[in-house]
């Protein structure tokens, strides 16, 4: 072969492989575009299966409703099931008694160094519980509470009909001349009474005084300090 024709056809090789080298990368570009668009594509539909999972999440959500269901029934049932005594036993729970529900009295005795027996009974027509708890009971116009006069708890007393609760109050445990002089005493049933009542006592001399628990009889309302 001579030198020109050699020459040509090394040119030619040149240009055929340029050419060849032109349409491969055109055919990689497409194939990588393909791919691509097969890769959006199908990361479409990877998008929209997400959508189902909310009801997943709804399920999830009426699960939890229900358990509450079940946790606010169990809750209600124990609400009715009596009221603690403090003694390892439960009574029923009925109508408290307000301080209008009830009949009221006093008298003075002369036990203890002296002392005021206070008498309750439910007015006619009425049924209601006097609490486990303390009398309140307060003296003069600064709100002097009685304190109490046992170390127990009472139990809680059903006043209907004849049934008569007492407690006691000694208006003044202390020794001297100290105190303050009153005429009565006022009356309810716990601190949260909206209708507490006044009581006539004569004048008596107060100065801690203290209170027992309601009774069913007279002789166990008597407030030793």
């Amino acid at each position: 072969m001579s030198g020109s024709h050699h020459k040509a056809f090394l040119v030619s090789a040149a240009l055929v492989g340029g050419a060849m080298l032109l349409t491969a990368c055109q055919h990689s570009d497409a194939a990588t575009d393909t791919g691509a668009a097969k890769g959006s594509s199908s990361a479409t539909p990877t998008s929209s299966a997400v959508t189902p999972s909310g009801s997943a999440t709804a399920g999830s959500n009426q699960g939890t409703g229900k358990g509450s269901d079940a946790t606010g029934k169990g809750t209600a049932d124990g609400v009715g099931s009596g009221a603690d005594t403090a003694n390892g036993e439960r009574e029923p729970v009925g109508q408290s008694c307000g301080a209008n529900d009830i009949s009221w009295s006093t008298r003075s005795e002369s036990q203890a160094g002296g002392y005021i027996l206070i008498t309750a009974k439910a007015k006619s027509g009425i049924t209601c519980y006097l609490p486990a708890a303390l009398p309140t009971v307060a003296f003069g116009s600064d709100g002097t509470e009685a304190g109490p006069a046992e170390q127990t708890a009472g139990k809680q007393i059903k006043l209907s009909g004849n049934t008569t609760a007492y407690a006691g109050v000694n208006p003044k445990t202390t020794n001297g001349n100290g105190g303050k002089e009153l005429d009565s005493i006022i009356l309810a049933i716990g601190d949260d009474d909206p209708n507490p009542v006044s009581l006539p006592v004569g004048t008596i001399t107060v100065d801690h005084p203290i209170v027992t628990n309601w009774h069913t009889a007279p002789k166990d309302a008597v407030p030793f300090s």
